[in-house]
């Protein structure tokens, strides 16, 4: 379907309202019209400039995400939202990145382009130096075997055969291998990066915030390459120094804000989107994005002056980046009223030309969605429902204890282009696509919110496995710990 902005403006919104209503009541389909109005004037692309450039990259548990933390409960604030508040979650290491330095000792120096992983530890004063030493299985056996080769090496794991079929197959593997390298008197290990002209991807070895047990590095995809050809010819060596700042377990606030509800209070919905980035850019569509649409959505549903008939949640996670720590906890911390939680609305896929809602492997849902996605969002090319399934943000732990769940839908092409690359700024989000987004969030949350009846009912823990066995992650999840099959 192609997508047309001639209609924007005040005559234009006013399209929404043409399709049938089907189930929504003309009262949900008037506030719908005024949600899109007020997020379509409203100040969105400040808050995301605010963030992304005021903060920078906001590594879970650094200094700029703390204040980033501050400075979302006070937008929540200056809503007239009165109940906001930082839910601290516990985190096992602390980490901000430091310099780093990698070279070709022999055959030929050459320096090469280079990044600590997340969350690795820092070398020796000087550095640690190595022969090369290749991976490209993390079978057990394979692992085993080549550990009696890795005293004194740096080990080069080539991910893209590792994860050839995926990172859900092989991740729990990947992360067992690391102890019996370092056991064998391994000095380092390296990632290559996936980009082309030695661009760099923020990212980390483990799921969780413990500290690798070697460290980490990533090296661009060119020198990879290269380090390749050299060791057809002979032994590679390598000098390698990291220097991070490190610390043990530490403190990481969500922040959290409430719209009480005027009719079931007791029932709620949660909108939820992640505040932490990775630090190589600013985390303008990873996920500022995101935050910003549920900062706007919780200033346009609080400028109606009319509470919804449920309660609405407004949540910025931490730690998503290291696992979906933050929503995990938070479920872990609430699972005695995780029963009153009739809906997890998330948005962590960026700004994109919108499709609709990620319905996570429901028919149930889908078909419940149907009629708001028809009536409400068509007009903003949102009506579109995918049965696709994921866990790699933040609906995923509320999936997990039988909640509906919507994901946003958007187009994803451009986000990978810069998806936690130093790339990603303010300047790469798309003002129309950004706030027709935001929009379907506010709508959405207030159709559900207003509905006499729960969208869709919970669903058992047999019916959950069932979903997540059919999209293979019930044993990477199993694996990191967040689910008990």
């Amino acid at each position: 379907m192609k997508f047309c902005w001639s209609w924007v403006g005040c005559a234009g919104l006013l399209l929404i309202g043409s399709y049938a209503l089907g189930q929504v009541s003309p009262e949900v389909q008037e506030t719908a019209n005024q949600l899109t109005a007020s997020i379509y004037t409203g100040p969105s692309m400040t808050t995301l400039r605010d963030l992304s450039d005021g903060f920078g990259g906001r590594l879970t548990g650094s200094p700029a995400y703390n204040r980033a933390a501050e400075w979302a409960a006070s937008q929540f604030r200056s809503y007239g939202i009165q109940n906001v508040k930082l839910e601290p979650f516990a985190m096992e290491s602390g980490w901000v990145r430091g310099t780093a330095h990698e070279e070709i000792v022999a055959p030929t120096p050459r320096l090469l382009h280079l990044a600590s992983l997340g969350w690795s530890p820092s070398t020796p004063a000087g550095g640690v130096s190595g022969e090369v030493l290749i991976v490209d299985d993390v079978a057990p056996d394979v692992v085993k075997a080549a550990a009696q080769k890795a005293k004194g090496k740096i080990v080069f794991y080539d991910l893209q055969k590792i994860l050839a079929h995926g990172w859900t197959k092989k991740l729990a593997l990947l992360m067992a291998s690391y102890q019996p390298f370092k056991d064998a008197g391994a000095v380092a290990m390296v990632f290559p990066d996936r980009e082309i002209n030695n661009v760099l991807n923020a990212h980390d070895p483990n799921w969780g915030s413990q500290l690798s047990v070697l460290p980490a590095a990533e090296v661009g995809m060119e020198d990879w390459g290269l380090i390749r050809r050299e060791l057809e010819k002979g032994p590679v060596r390598m000098q390698l120094e990291l220097q991070n700042q490190t610390a043990g377990p530490i403190q990481v606030s969500n922040v959290i804000a409430e719209i009480r509800g005027s009719e079931k209070p007791e029932e709620w919905i949660i909108i939820g989107a992640h505040l932490d980035s990775w630090d190589f850019g600013t985390g303008a569509q990873d996920n500022g994005a995101g935050t910003a649409m549920v900062l706007e959505a919780a200033r346009a549903i609080a400028a109606l002056k009319k509470a919804p008939r449920r309660s609405i949640r407004f949540a910025l996670w931490g730690g998503e980046e290291e696992g979906i720590l933050g929503s995990y906890a938070y479920t872990q911390a609430h699972l005695g009223e995780m029963s009153k939680c009739v809906a997890v609305l998330n948005t962590d896929n960026g700004a994109g030309h919108p499709k609709g809602w990620k319905v996570e492997g429901r028919p149930d849902l889908e078909a419940a969605m149907k009629p708001v996605s028809d009536a409400l969002l068509k007009g903003l090319s949102g009506e579109g429902l995918s049965q696709d399934v994921s866990y790699d943000t933040d609906h995923g732990p509320f999936m997990l204890q039988g909640v509906p769940a919507l994901d946003l839908w958007v187009d994803m092409k451009q986000y990978f282009e810069i998806h936690h690359k130093a790339s990603d700024t303010y300047d790469k989000v798309d003002p129309l696509f950004f706030k027709t987004d935001a929009a379907i969030v506010a709508v959405t949350a207030w159709a559900i919110a207003q509905d006499p009846k729960p969208i869709a009912p919970h669903i058992d823990h047999k019916a959950v496995a069932e979903i997540l066995k059919k999209a293979e992650l019930d044993e990477v999840i199993a694996a990191v710990g967040q689910w008990k099959p």
